[in-house]
């Protein structure tokens, strides 16, 4: 356990590997401060000192089992207990905080990292320190919530609350450099609505409006929780498709020999389903004959059978779109496939 003070006025504690949790890592210094190098040695402190905030870095082997963590919050019952996660770790931030693990609701908040340490220090002073910190950087309450916004503008389509291409392809290629140290599988799919100019045209923009509203209520339906929907313009769209790090099954060296050899089922198996919901989804917005007129058409490309990086599998990925699009639209083709259209594959 490394002590950046040998007080007992410690308020903040941060847990893990934090060099690539902070942007500002160098000013982590002073009396309030302290770092442990795992939750066992967190929880050695909880239980001398008194906390305010308590940041944790998400790993691996820390996201498959909160028991740790629940002791942890067990140990320091008054302090706020903050995940300090990599954007790919976000699902399992999310899970940690409200999912159904037993180990759901140790923690009370997730930030995403990199993150100035002079935010997450906030976090951990009294409200009238608060108070103080803001009036000395002239930030008023209004002007937060504008940088709020803007954060969120940044990762979020703001028609359909998908997430942004911003978001996809950073998130993608995060995911890609842990799948070639551990060996795991990254799909994309890249598909849009055969023929949306059409109802644009005819029923006006407001219905198209909807159109990619709805359908994209009827992907995040579709999907997993830790696969990430993304809107990437007009009325295209992409699905990251990912083992999140506690389904894994067979280990790493079975997970590259699958990986290599053929997509993986999973992926084929939700486009599929999201074809199949599509024609039985209502759309409102089109009248009466709205009910199973919608398809798309995609392409499905795979790491690191297609490509090894994000760049790579969005080209492979965008040029089976476009061969599904001159076969006849309404189908999902497979990179690299003698029968490309996901329909054939039983």
């Amino acid at each position: 356990m490394a002590a950046l003070s040998g007080k007992n006025d410690y308020r903040i504690l941060l847990v893990g590997d934090i060099s690539k949790a902070f942007s500002d890592i160098a000013t982590i210094e002073g009396p309030c401060c302290q770092v442990c190098r795992n939750v066992g040695d967190a929880i050695e402190a909880a239980g001398r000192e008194n906390f305010r905030v308590i940041g944790v870095v998400i790993s691996d082997s820390l996201s498959k089992s909160g028991s740790a963590l629940k002791r942890l919050r067990e140990v320091a019952a008054g302090a706020k207990i903050v995940l300090l996660a990599q954007m790919h770790q976000e699902p399992a931030a999310i899970e940690l905080i409200t999912g159904g693990l037993e180990s759901a609701n140790i923690a009370d908040d997730y930030l995403i990292c990199p993150v100035p340490l002079s935010r997450f220090r906030e976090l951990a002073a009294p409200a009238a320190v608060e108070v103080a910190v803001k009036e000395s950087v002239s930030i008023d309450a209004g002007m937060e919530m504008k940088i709020k916004e803007l954060e969120k503008l940044a990762t979020e389509d703001e028609l359909t609350g998908l997430k942004s291409r911003r978001y996809i392809w950073e998130f993608c290629k995060q995911v890609i450099e842990r799948a070639k140290q551990g060996g795991g599988r990254v799909t994309l799919l890249v598909f849009d609505i055969d023929n949306f100019k059409h109802y644009n045209d005819v029923y006006g923009h407001s219905a198209g409006d909807e159109i990619l509203r709805q359908a994209a209520r009827l992907m995040r339906r579709c999907c997993r929780p830790h696969d990430v929907v993304g809107r990437i313009g007009g009325d295209e769209f992409s699905v990251i498709f990912w083992n999140e790090p506690r389904i894994r099954q067979g280990g790493p060296q079975a997970e590259r020999r699958s990986t290599a050899a053929e997509h993986p089922k999973d992926a084929i198996f939700i486009a599929k389903r999201l074809r199949r919901e599509l024609q039985k989804t209502e759309f409102d917005s089109l009248g009466p004959e709205g009910k199973g007129v919608l398809t798309i058409s995609g392409g499905l490309a795979s790491f690191p059978r297609d490509g090894s990086t994000i760049q790579e599998l969005f080209v492979q990925a965008d040029n089976a779109l476009l061969e599904a699009k001159r076969s006849g639209k309404n189908r999902i083709y497979l990179v690299g496939e003698p029968e490309s259209d996901i329909a054939d594959i039983k």
